[in-house]
């Protein structure tokens, strides 16, 4: 089962959106274009509080050893 957790490797404030994209498969620079062009259109607070209550609820990707 896969679970979403914010990004390492793909992460440019916290990882949530470079998270979102690895967990749908798409480039996390397309889910970025898309979730500021909407938060922008559509009113910028909302997006705001909702990437903030993401970083608390979205785990970190655990560490994976070789």
């Amino acid at each position: 089962m896969k679970k979403l957790y914010r990004s390492q490797e793909n992460k440019v404030i916290a990882g949530i959106l470079g998270g979102i994209g690895e967990y749908f498969e798409i480039d996390p620079v397309v889910i970025r274009v898309l979730f500021i062009f909407v938060a922008f259109a559509t009113g910028l607070l909302p997006f705001v509080v909702a990437y903030i209550v993401a970083l608390f609820i979205v785990p970190k990707h655990p560490k994976t050893s070789n």
